[in-house]
C-alpha cells in the first residue's frame, strides 16, 4: 500500500482509495509537525509504537507499526 499525506487539512483522517491510503493532517508541513501529528493519530489508532521509517520531507511516506501484522493493520483502516 502507498500512503500519501495531505497536509493543511480540516481534521485528521484516513482514506482508503484502492490500494492507496491518504492521510489528511491537520498541521502545517513545517519543522516535522506533521509527522509528529501522524505518528500520534496512528499511535492512538492502532494502541501501537509507530515509527516513521522514510519520508520525513516528503508527501509520501513509509511507516512501522510494532506488533502488528498488515492483516490488522488493514482492518483498523478499513473499519468505520
Amino acid at each position: 500500500m502507498d500512503l500519501s499525506v495531505k497536509p493543511r487539512s480540516r481534521e485528521f483522517k484516513v482514506v482508503i482509495e484502492g490500494d492507496d491510503i491518504i492521510l489528511f493532517c491537520t498541521e502545517e508541513p513545517v519543522r516535522g509537525k506533521v509527522n509528529k501529528e501522524i505518528i500520534k493519530e496512528l499511535s492512538r489508532l492502532f494502541h501501537k509504537q509507530v515509527e516513521l521509517v522514510s519520508g520525513s520531507s516528503s508527501k509520501q511516506k513509509k511507516l512501522f507499526v510494532k506488533s502488528v501484522t498488515k492483516k490488522e493493520v488493514e482492518g483498523l483502516l478499513k473499519s468505520p
